[in-house]
């Protein structure tokens, strides 16, 4: 358990650190405010990859440490995209099944803000239901072929490798989670083929990652064959449950509060329900973040977190508009706000997961 005071500290460091910096608040920002120097300065102050131990370059620090961290981080609207992928799941995932040589060749450069990491989960047939996956993954002399495509892989454009889950087995309907592995792949390696998927304002964060015939080493397999299915589950955790699930659009709420101080929008109600929520979600999360520093598993927990909080974060967006604000950061977020309930699985999916963990289906 860290001790309150430090954690404290910790909080007037990263907001004297964020008053010093010059960068735009932004809604979505883990998402889409790709910023490498910003990250190499949070690195340089050992806020990425602060879990990681300190042999593999890492600040050693604990889950709750990082989490005052990246909620400071979100509620000013940083530019963390770079390193957020990495830091959030791909560290952890490396910590719990990667081999020796992985984690020193890859966990010194995430915490050094050096190395960026997609998501190979979703394909063009497979969202939410990752156990349809149809990427394969076919022995070869010294390693495996792969051939599929993957979609929705934030910042491949701009990252260094992804995790790819791909089948090692035929696929059998009666076991459906069998068959399935992990691996790191290198986004710049022969035979991918990284292409943009533009959103309604025209941004580019999304893609689409063609593999065709990609040669991955033997020790580019993360974990053990044929465990996949138990390793993405497990990243899933991290995945949907931390404050960038109901902190996005939280820069938009905090203008919609200043606007109604200075009295240039009406008063309403729900500025106060919305505050509520978010310190409801908040304090969940911090729950799932206690229990994955103990190592214990927090599916239906973490897809609670995802599913209220990114039911909020839209809320938010619509609460800003009845008010009839101008800013901004309310345009950007109504261009954003259809991704927020379908990243990490949509929220009609892991409806599914939370009445299976409650033992209602």
């Amino acid at each position: 358990m860290t001790d309150e005071r430090v954690l404290d500290d910790l909080r007037s460091s990263v907001r004297a650190f964020l008053a010093s910096r010059d960068f735009t608040p932004a809604v979505d920002s883990w998402h889409a405010g790709w910023d490498e120097d910003f990250t190499r300065a949070l690195a340089g102050r050992g806020w990425v990859g602060m879990t990681i131990p300190e042999e593999y370059g890492g600040a050693g620090r604990t889950f709750m440490e990082r989490f005052v961290v990246t909620e400071e981080l979100l509620a000013a609207g940083a530019p963390v995209a770079a390193h957020w992928i990495a830091d959030r799941q791909t560290a952890p995932s490396l910590l719990a099944y990667g081999t020796e040589e992985q984690k020193r060749e890859f966990l010194p450069a995430i915490a050094r803000g050096e190395c960026y990491f997609g998501i190979g989960m979703s394909e063009p047939d497979s969202g939410s239901d990752l156990a349809s996956v149809r990427t394969t993954a076919e022995r070869a002399d010294g390693g495996w072929v792969l051939n599929g495509t993957k979609v929705w892989t934030t910042g491949a454009h701009r990252a260094h490798a992804f995790l790819v889950l791909a089948r090692t087995a035929p696929y059998d309907p009666s076991a459906r989670h069998d068959g399935l592995s992990q691996f790191i792949v290198d986004l710049r390696a022969p035979g991918v083929t990284v292409s943009p998927i533009e959103t309604m304002g025209g941004e580019h964060h999304f893609n689409e990652v063609a593999l065709t015939g990609v040669f991955v080493p033997d020790d580019r397999l993360l974990g053990r064959e044929g465990d996949g299915w138990r390793q993405v589950t497990s990243e899933l955790g991290y995945e949907r449950s931390g404050p960038e699930r109901f902190l996005s659009t939280l820069p938009l709420l905090d203008r919609a509060a200043a606007a109604t101080r200075r009295g240039e929008v009406p008063r309403h109600p729900d500025l106060g329900r919305h505050l509520a929520r978010v310190a409801g979600l908040r304090h969940m999360s911090r729950d799932v973040a206690r229990t994955l520093q103990e190592g214990r598993p927090a599916d239906v927990d973490a897809a609670l977190v995802k599913v209220l909080g990114t039911t909020l974060e839209g809320d938010i967006v619509e609460f800003a508009d009845h008010l009839g604000m101008t800013d901004p950061l309310l345009t950007t977020a109504q261009l954003r706000r259809a991704g927020f309930t379908l990243r990490g699985g949509t929220n009609e999916i892991l409806r599914g997961v939370i009445a299976r963990g409650l033992g209602l289906r």
